[in-house]
């Protein structure tokens, strides 16, 4: 037996309990990883909120969509025994069970051997958080060294890397957020300028070339309207809790000369994880740790990510 967090309904912080559960049995396809740490996220939050009510959500369900650890069990895999892997996305904690657990059975192609020096807390701040801004910022946003980046919805941990990457670039950096007692928390992060966003930015900003938009739907529009003909524009987050854009028009309300992409993080890489690790190694980051628990203490690294007031990723180490 192992214990884990199991939901089989909606489940506010203060309710989720860790219970007992069978370590899962190895199949063909699939590896067994005993869990050193996990990173927390936003989408596990909507997962808890609402999104467990939908059918497409295996019930009951062991949350988590990422996680680091060692091979228990490789499998067929060719993966061996012991070996430093990270996780991540592919159906985790939604299709099949996740990482809030001492073991994961997780499919072979989404789990990936890395070198890494780095501790295991450390190690659990990169999976999903640096891999959606590296895909946002590179293979969407097609980032440069001579770009002027804005960051929308800054002050999250997936905007704080975003920040890092880009200043590790070289790029300018322009930062928002809606609380102005985070406005110090921004130049802190290394941003160059920052904004108190008051639901437009219109005339605010001036020079904008790239843009990575984490609020979503809700002022992804204003944000293509206060950039650089030229510019594009990336929809990565939903932190503004509007998940579709009806009436869209995009002849109308995408701006003449300005792109819209967005990034889907379901399809990581080995190749692309290492590149990861090497970037953070080769630039000396250190990666973003906002607050860290004990897994016995999950019930309150839940209630700290639904309150939204860490200020980084929210990592939980196995005791």
């Amino acid at each position: 037996m192992m214990k884990a967090v199991v939901l089989t309904k909606p489940t506010k912080g203060e309710d989720v309990v860790l219970s007992e559960f069978d370590i899962p049995e190895v199949r063909p396809g699939w590896v067994l990883v005993k869990v050193k740490a996990f990173g927390m996220n936003h989408s596990e939050a909507i997962l808890r909120e609402f999104e467990i009510e939908n059918d497409y959500i295996q019930k009951p369900i062991i949350p988590g969509i990422e996680c680091v650890g060692e091979i228990d069990d490789p499998s067929d895999s060719g993966l061996v025994k012991g070996q430093k892997v990270v996780a991540l996305m592919g159906g985790m904690g939604r299709s099949f069970n996740g990482s809030y657990a001492e073991y994961a059975l997780l499919p072979s192609h989404h789990v990936f051997p890395v070198e890494s020096k780095l501790s295991w807390t450390d190690m659990a701040a990169i999976p999903e958080t640096y891999f959606t801004a590296w895909g946002s910022l590179f293979q969407c946003l097609r980032l440069t060294p001579q770009d002027v980046l804005l960051v929308r919805g800054s002050t999250c941990a997936l905007g704080y890397v975003a920040i890092q990457l880009a200043k590790a670039l070289g790029c300018k950096v322009i930062g928002t957020t809606h609380r102005e007692s985070k406005i110090n928390l921004l130049s802190g992060a290394g941003c160059d300028e920052w904004i108190l966003d008051n639901g437009s930015l219109r005339g605010k900003v001036h020079g904008v070339t790239k843009a990575l938009e984490l609020i979503g739907i809700k002022t992804v529009q204003d944000t293509m309207m206060s950039v650089e003909q030229g510019a594009i524009v990336c929809n990565t987050g939903v932190l503004g809790k509007v998940y579709e854009w009806n009436h869209f028009d995009p002849i109308k309300d995408i701006p003449n000369g300005v792109c819209l992409t967005g990034f889907y993080s379901n399809y990581p890489s080995t190749r692309i994880i290492q590149d990861i690790f090497d970037f953070i190694d080769a630039h000396d980051l250190k990666p973003l740790v906002g607050a860290v628990y004990d897994f016995k203490d999950i019930r309150d690294a839940c209630i700290a990510l639904d309150g939204g007031k860490v200020n980084g990723k929210i990592i939980v180490r196995m005791d």
